[in-house]
Formats: structure tokens, C-alpha cells, sequence
């Protein structure tokens, strides 16, 4: 039983999604009791990342979807005449069609495991909780445990430009079992060709060399552990909402990043680079020298089209498309400005859209490195947890497999008043904030979803080949058909620790039409060849090789975001509901949802405010730091503890000078 758990508390969180996880941050920070709970076996919801194996077992969950066995009704009985339930749901229903498809040699014995693997324990009864759950979380354990490391950086030039993949690997080496140390020793030379600094200086024929000439299934499984897969995928604008966050709340020295290096485009069937800083677009070969006049003279106006609204005002109301063809731009430079600078949508976005996604797209520029863009290591899945990291910190208490049945509302007030858990504990707080999937088809009965398609790609070759091979790259594709959405491609190399050696991870994003195989497996063979048994195919005429797919994924994930509150049956004043993922490259929209809850519910609260000195903290009593950490430990419950925080003193703040940037 879960009797153990508080009964009372400020705030209760349902899913560990990005927003809830800010909330949480933010209720925890501001003094609230807080209690987070996911009955996932892994932080993150549909912002999660996975190691390869857990991944596996996301897909083989979601393509079965079992009905979930029912509970006892004993619960019910905890109802009192004047409340009423509001049922949760009991199975996530956000993910469809999901297909996985293994293109490399599948020479794979029945007895290969992914190195360095936890051994899965016995299986609880069946009364507490169900075998799948148990298995996923044995196979996903290895994210968590990597996700939130003991060392951290702040978010600056340095930090960003010049993180040391050794010793991040060494950082989540320690944290492997025993059993991976052992092999990680016995492979000192193999580990040492990962480091950054020795891989430059190898020359580009000795590291060709040193590539093998076929990665099989196989190999993939063994390093299962180097991949860290995003259900979504996203950037971080080096001005955006998501990094004044990270910084201001110093959540930021949980995480490290790296700076996205290329911005490419696809244009007339083949891809290049983007010159898109003032020094790229002078040393662009790709531009005539009169482009390139034409190119900085728009960019400059754009830095401040609001002073010159003459230069737009007749096109306020016609399409960012529209625009560019009346200003002195080649074809050429239309098509990177749209696709790659402004990134908006062609047939819907206005011009003043355009002209101030550019200007965004441009004051980000230079802050961290030669591209508006961060990429956190490990993964986007890094950033919920290091939220969570934060409200831990302050006392929230985090339980992982902990289902809840229902929310139950006090007729009278209309207001909800508790929770009853799976385990029939009755859990009363002031707010409840619920991810949106957790709500049943009742609830939500009146409101109409987007979906998301979704591929995640591992290729034997970059899409665009340099004489680097550690590019981390975005590349818009237009639409194919005119109505159609354009495709959004980011290619993470193995630096980024989300996968192997001689391997990249590729993620498509793109709004949903068909399936998610419909929709992108057309731009996916534009780019690469799906057969890797063969010679690599060629462009036509062009003899370009095509980089070859390894494995690939495709699925359909819902889109709750833009949903007036009023959609929801009868929801209490005191519920809010949290969105998932959206469609959009950045994370404003999750930000800006996140603070918007808080100040609901806390208006006379600042939102997420830097934590104090540890120096200036005062403890009561005999002045000795309690010892406990606030988490619940029950062997139902199954509580998860984060890591503890980093105590060896070289944890490094963002200044103020640096946050006012």
C-alpha cells in the first residue's frame, strides 16, 4: 500500500511532461507541498527520451495496446455522497500507427544484449503492477539514470561551444553498472577514439580508415546504451523562452548543450548549407557576390522592419512568399530566407509572420555560436528532468507507476478536492494540473486534435558529408504538393550523445495528413537510400552517394496544444490541464503555458525565481541540513528519487550580465 504517502499536499502534478515539469519547478521553488506523479515508468510523457532497448519496448507497448485490466471498484467507496468522480484515463492514447522497420543486416543471435544492461528483476503480482510496465521500466532505466548527471554547466559561450565529449561520456560511464565498467576497460582504445580532441586531429583518411564498412542490427543492439532517442524533436533558440527559463531559474546546471553547427536547405533535389551569419554569407561559394549585397541588405532591414513600415505596409495583409518576390531577391535567396532563416509556412504565414520569425532567427544569432540554436546532450527528454531535478530539490516528491483513478469533486463548490490512487489512498491538495492525456474520452468529448507525424532515423552517413563528421544539422523540406506542410529534418551526430559511433540519429517533423509513413517515408527516400544491403544509390547524374538507412520508426503522436479550456466536460476551476508536445521547432509554447497555470494559481508568486546562495540559507532548529531528502519510498509505490545534486563545488552560475544579454 501506499499509506505511507502524505495525504495532503499544495499542489498535485499528474504527468512529467515539460509543462508539468516547469509547474511542478515552480510551485516547488515558491514553497507549495508538492506531489508529482506519472503512471509511466519514465520521466518525460511524450517529451521523453530513450536508449535503444527502451525504445523497443515504447514501440512493442504502443502497436499492441492492450486493454489495460481493470482495478477493484473498492475506491468507489471512498466517494462520499456529496462528491463525485471524475475518472481518469487508464491507457495513453496519444500515440498511433506506429511501424518500425530494420533496413541493415539482422544477423542478430537470440542471446545478444545490449552492453552493460541492468538485469530485470522478478515481476511484482499481478495485483500491483502490470508485467509491461515492469519491463519497460528495466529497459528505460538506463535514461533515467543517464539524464540527470552530477556535474553541471551554465549555459554560455564557453559551455556551449566547448563541452568535452570524454568527459561526458566518463560522467555517464560512472553511473552504468559494474558489469559496463568492466567493458568500457577492456575497450580503452575503442573509448578513445570517441574523444573530440583526438578525433580532429586524426586525418580524414585515417579516420576512413577506421569506419566500418557495414554496421549491422546487430551492433546497434550491443550499443543500445549510446542512443538516446526523443519522442519529439526540438531546438533551443538561444534567445527563446526555454533558455531565459533555464538561465533566470539556474535549472540550467543540470543540462549541458551544443551548439547546432549547419542550417541547411533542399532545393532542385540536393542539399546545401545555409550562409545565414554576416562572415557565411561572405565566404558563401554557393552566392554570387551581388546575392550576397542583396541577402545582408534584407537581413539588416529585417533587424528592424518595424521602423520602416512603409517597406511592407501594402503586403500586411498577403503571404510572407508574396512579399519576398516584390523585394530584389533571386530565387535562390527566396527559397533560404523562407525555408531555412524565417522557417515559416509558405502557403499560411503573413508577411509581418515572416519578417518577425527573421528578425527572431537573426538576434539569436551569436549569442552562444554561428547558428541561433542549442541542442541539449542526451536529448530533449534532458529538460523535463532537470525541472524535475529542481522541484525534488525544494521537497517535491516524485512517484513513477503510480496510476490514479480519479479526481473527486465536492458538489456543492464545483471545486476538485482530492485524488484516489490506484492503491485507494485519497490525496487531497488546492490544485490539481493534469496532463492532458490522463483526461477520458468523456471529459473530452467536444475537443478536436491535431496530429504530429513523427520518423526517427538511424544512418551510416551524414545527409550533407564534410571533412567533419560531428555536424549537428536542420534542414527544412518544402512541401511537396502545394497545401501540403513542409518537413523538418535535424541530423544529430554521435557527440550529441544520442547515438553510436559512425551512426547518425535523424528526426522528421512535419503536421500530420496521412499516417506518419504516408506522410514522410516520400522525403526520407529523397534523402537516403532504405536499401543497405546494396551499393549506395546515386543522385541522377549527379553521382552523389546517398547516406544509407540503418533502422527507422514512424508514428502519429496527438497535438493537445491551442485547446480552449472551455472544450473540457465539466473540469473543476482548480484542474488545469497541461498540453503535450506541438509541432513547432522551439519550446515557447510550452513556457508560456507553464507560467500562465502558475499565475492562476499563485498570481502574487514570481514565476520560477533563481535559487538562494547556499550560503545565505538559514536552517531551523540546530542549523544542521535535514537529512531528509522528502522523497516517499514504497516497494508499491515504487517512489523515484533523482540523482543527487552535484557537491563537488564545480558547478558554474550564469552571471547577470550574461542573463540580461
Amino acid at each position: 500500500m501506499a499509506d505511507n504517502l502524505p495525504s495532503e499536499f499544495d499542489v498535485v502534478v499528474i504527468g512529467t511532461g515539460l509543462p508539468e515539469s516547469i509547474i511542478a519547478s515552480a510551485c516547488s521553488r515558491s514553497g507549495q507541498r508538492v506531489l508529482h506523479v506519472d503512471s509511466r515508468s519514465y520521466y518525460g510523457g511524450n517529451w521523453a527520451s530513450f536508449s535503444f532497448s527502451g525504445l523497443l519496448s515504447w514501440i512493442k507497448e504502443n502497436q499492441e495496446k492492450t486493454d489495460v485490466r481493470e482495478d477493484s471498484e473498492d475506491w468507489r467507496k471512498l466517494i462520499l455522497e456529496t462528491e463525485e468522480a471524475i475518472s481518469l484515463n487508464k491507457k495513453d492514447n496519444t500515440i498511433q500507427h506506429v511501424e518500425d522497420v530494420c533496413y541493415a543486416s539482422q544477423d542478430l543471435a537470440e542471446d545478444v544484449k545490449e552492453a552493460g544492461a541492468l538485469p530485470k528483476l522478478p515481476a511484482f503480482e499481478a495485483s500491483d503492477i502490470r508485467e509491461a510496465a515492469q519491463e519497460s521500466e528495466r529497459e528505460c532505466l538506463p535514461v533515467q539514470s543517464q539524464s540527470l548527471g552530477t556535474e553541471s554547466c551554465e549555459i554560455s559561450p564557453e559551455s556551449v561551444t566547448c563541452n568535452d565529449p570524454e568527459s561526458m561520456t566518463e560522467r555517464k560511464d560512472a553511473e552504468m553498472t559494474s558489469e559496463r565498467e568492466k567493458n568500457l576497460c577492456d575497450a580503452t582504445s575503442d573509448q578513445s577514439a570517441l574523444e573530440t580532441g583526438k578525433t580532429e586531429n586524426v586525418s580524414t583518411a585515417e579516420a576512413a580508415a577506421l569506419e566500418p564498412k557495414k554496421i549491422t542490427y546487430t551492433q546497434i543492439v550491443k550499443e543500445g546504451r549510446r542512443f538516446n532517442i526523443d519522442l519529439v524533436s526540438k531546438l533551443l533558440y538561444s534567445q527563446g523562452l526555454l533558455i531565459d527559463l533555464l538561465t533566470k531559474s539556474n535549472v540550467s546546471r543540470y543540462a549541458e548543450f551544443k551548439n547546432v553547427t549547419r542550417i541547411l536547405a533542399f532545393q532542385e533535389g540536393r542539399v546545401e548549407q545555409v550562409p545565414c551569419s554576416r562572415a557565411d554569407v561572405f565566404n558563401s561559394k554557393q552566392l554570387t557576390m551581388v546575392e550576397k549585397r542583396m541577402l545582408m541588405k534584407f537581413l539588416t532591414f529585417c533587424l528592424d522592419y518595424e521602423q520602416h513600415p512603409e517597406e511592407y505596409q501594402d503586403y500586411k495583409e498577403r503571404k510572407f512568399s508574396e512579399y519576398l518576390k516584390t523585394q530584389k531577391l533571386t530565387s535562390n535567396l527566396q527559397h533560404f530566407i523562407l525555408h531555412s532563416i524565417s522557417m515559416v509556412s509558405e502557403a499560411d504565414s503573413g508577411t509581418i509572420d515572416g519578417l518577425k520569425a527573421t528578425k527572431h532567427f537573426l538576434q539569436c544569432l551569436g549569442r552562444y555560436g554561428n547558428t541561433p540554436f542549442l541542442f541539449p546532450l542526451y536529448g530533449q527528454g534532458e529538460i523535463p528532468q532537470c525541472f524535475c531535478r529542481m522541484c525534488a530539490v525544494f521537497g517535491g516528491i516524485y512517484c513513477l507507476r503510480h496510476s490514479v483513478q480519479c479526481l473527486v469533486v465536492d458538489k456543492e463548490s464545483g471545486r476538485c478536492k482530492a485524488l484516489i490512487d490506484r492503491f485507494g489512498q485519497r490525496i487531497s491538495a488546492n490544485y490539481f494540473v493534469v496532463e492532458d492525456s490522463y483526461l477520458s474520452e468523456k471529459t473530452c468529448t467536444n475537443v478536436c486534435y491535431r496530429q504530429i507525424s513523427r520518423a526517427v532515423l538511424i544512418t551510416d552517413q551524414s545527409v550533407l558529408k564534410t571533412d567533419s563528421d560531428q555536424q549537428i544539422s536542420i534542414l527544412t523540406v518544402p512541401p511537396v504538393e502545394r497545401g501540403q506542410p513542409a518537413v523538418r529534418i535535424i541530423e544529430l551526430c554521435s557527440s550529441t550523445m544520442t547515438c553510436m559511433r559512425n551512426t547518425y540519429l535523424v528526426h522528421f517533423t512535419s503536421s500530420s495528413t496521412k499516417t506518419a509513413k504516408e506522410d514522410l517515408e516520400p522525403i526520407v527516400q529523397k534523402l537516403f537510400s532504405l536499401n543497405a544491403e546494396t551499393e549506395r544509390e546515386s543522385e541522377n547524374g549527379g553521382g552523389l552517394e546517398k547516406p544509407s538507412v540503418l533502422w527507422a520508426v514512424y508514428f502519429n503522436m496527438r497535438d493537445s496544444t491551442g485547446i480552449d479550456r472551455n472544450s473540457y466536460d465539466c473540469l473543476p476551476s482548480n484542474v488545469y490541464v497541461c498540453s503535450g508536445p506541438d509541432c513547432a521547432l522551439g519550446n515557447d509554447y510550452a513556457v508560456k503555458q507553464a507560467e500562465t497555470l502558475f499565475q492562476e494559481m499563485f498570481p502574487k508568486e514570481e514565476f520560477c525565481p533563481p535559487p538562494p546562495n547556499p550560503d545565505d540559507i538559514i536552517y531551523d532548529g540546530d542549523g544542521t541540513q535535514p537529512e531528509d531528502s522528502g522523497f516517499s519510498s514504497s516497494s508499491n509505490a515504487k517512489t523515484e528519487p533523482l540523482p543527487e545534486e552535484s557537491s563537488d563545488g564545480d558547478s558554474c552560475k550564469v552571471s547577470e550580465e550574461h542573463h540580461e544579454e
